[in-house]
């Protein structure tokens, strides 16, 4: 870790050390250090002639590619703060982010442009605002730690989307955590396969190996079938995924071979993976995963399995250097190990807070520390295991019913590659527990043969009342299933 380079100077520092040596790649096309450091000062110019200033928000509507790293480092040598919007958005979603975020500029595509007509910000091609012939070196600006850097906003399950302020503090803090615990190096090169809209993929997929002086293969859109060829064309040392990923990979026909030796380990994250899927993975692939866990509130991550030692499936691992991870009880006092409670964060990886939301701020970040709204409990190995979402959880006839445990028995069957649990209304229970499963390729399942599974490995309240068979189960722009579109009456 160079702890004496900003964030804002590390694209002029790689240059100065290694000029010549990789700093990214997409589709084969190789990006040097001087290229990168170039390419965003030519960036930095044109949002400066664009009227970009110190403290200004820079919106970036571009998919996985070079320009959208390029930007955010030429938005960051500006004092400017950016804002990632997924691509997928319609108008009205992207116009509710620009607008929220009041941003000033915005970075699009041929096939964005046409969304953010409406919107005051104003719309910059994404394609050439960092191409010329020459450097156009502008005043590098030095933030203040506390300044911001980066406006992720959440996925809106429960309402309008927020947008969480992380500053340059936050992601260097984060930075370093994730060096230490994944021992990066400059000889690690990362697969970015995770959208770079979220914080996972900028930060764990992209900053924290720049910083660490490796690179980042930038691949296209996730595909199961295109995976393994372009880690063999990539070489990369590691990769972060989501569990609908990995589960599409291990349940890839059997005869699909994968050169696997230049990775170290994989990372899991966005959601829990069952220990079967774990399990399935690592003994076919050979590849041990670190499971983690952590919310944009808190810069990416907070506990992580370690890649070397203990790794535990069925926990998300140990507190990440620099972060306190504790369970507490309704009146937050802190539990024994072994007791369940709600899981909060308190660290320099923290955020600042919601944008313009000081009330739902003043709640998340109650006493000092970041509620997560996430139940768990530490074993007795100090290993955080991750129970539910508190606004999850079933209450069937006064019992309280966690669906991460049934999903967990569903996914130890063959045929399960998704599943998701969900409370629904009952005049005589309150609710009742109702299963949704995606059966794994070329698998026949039924819901007779789901119930018989389930109630061979649970008590009776929390088996299932029905089991609903889909083809597959709606997902976010990440791939993490979703509950909400279930929940909705069909």
């Amino acid at each position: 870790m160079r702890s004496d380079v900003a964030l804002v100077g590390l694209p002029v520092s790689r240059a100065r050390q290694d000029p010549d040596g990789i700093c990214l790649s997409e589709s084969g096309k190789i990006i040097s250090n001087s290229e990168f450091a170039h390419a965003v000062g030519r960036g930095a110019s044109k949002l400066a002639e664009s009227g970009v200033r110190p403290g200004d928000i820079v919106a970036v509507m571009l998919g996985n590619r070079v320009e959208l790293i390029v930007a955010l480092f030429a938005i960051w040598r500006l004092g400017a703060a950016a804002t990632p919007i997924n691509p997928a958005l319609t108008a009205s979603e992207a116009g509710y982010q620009i607008a929220d975020s009041r941003a000033k500029v915005v970075l699009v595509e041929q096939n964005t442009a046409e969304r953010v007509l409406a919107s005051p910000a104003l719309a910059i091609p994404g394609d050439d605002f960092a191409k010329g012939d020459g450097d156009f070196p502008v005043e590098h600006f030095d933030p203040d730690p506390s300044d911001l850097a980066l406006l992720i906003y959440t996925s809106g399950t429960t309402g309008k989307p927020k947008g969480v302020m992380l500053d340059h503090a936050n992601i260097a803090s984060m930075c370093e955590a994730l060096i230490e615990a994944l021992e990066l190096a400059a000889d690690d090169r990362s697969l970015l396969v995770l959208p770079l809209f979220h914080a996972n993929g900028l930060i764990a997929g992209t900053i924290s190996p720049l910083w660490a002086g490796g690179s980042v293969a930038i691949a296209p859109r996730f595909d199961a079938t295109q995976f393994w060829s372009i880690v063999e064309r990539e070489r990369p040392t590691y990769f972060s995924a989501v569990p609908t990923m990995y589960a599409m990979l291990t349940s890839l026909p059997p005869d699909v071979t994968a050169s696997t030796t230049t990775l170290r380990f994989a990372v899991c994250g966005a959601a829990p993976m069952p220990a079967a899927m774990i399990s399935a993975f690592e003994t076919r692939y050979g590849i041990p995963i670190a499971e983690g866990y952590g919310l944009s509130e808190g810069t990416v991550a907070s506990t992580l399995n370690p890649i070397h030692g203990l790794r535990k499936a069925g926990t998300v691992g140990l507190a990440l250097p620099g972060q306190h991870v504790t369970v507490v009880d309704e009146g937050g006092r802190e539990l024994p190990r072994g007791e369940r409670g709600e899981v909060v964060i308190d660290g320099p990886t923290i955020m600042r807070g919601y944008w313009n939301r000081p009330e739902e701020t003043a709640t998340a970040l109650r006493g000092g520390v970041l509620h997560t709204g996430d139940i768990g409990f530490f074993d007795a190995d100090g290993y955080l295991v991750l129970v539910d979402r508190i606004k999850d959880m079933i209450i069937r006839g006064g019992e309280n019913v966690y669906p991460k445990e049934i999903e967990n028995v569903l996914y130890s069957h063959d045929g399960v590659l998704e599943a998701a649990v969900i409370g629904e209304p009952d005049p005589r229970l309150g609710e009742v527990v109702v299963a949704y499963v995606a059966p794994s390729p070329g698998s026949a399942i039924d819901e007779a043969e789901l119930l018989a599974h389930c109630k061979s490995m649970l008590a009776p309240y929390k088996v299932p009342s029905r089991i609903v068979i889909r083809d597959e189960l709606p997902k976010n722009s990440v791939g993490k299933i979703i509950k909400a579109p279930l929940r909705e009456k069909p």
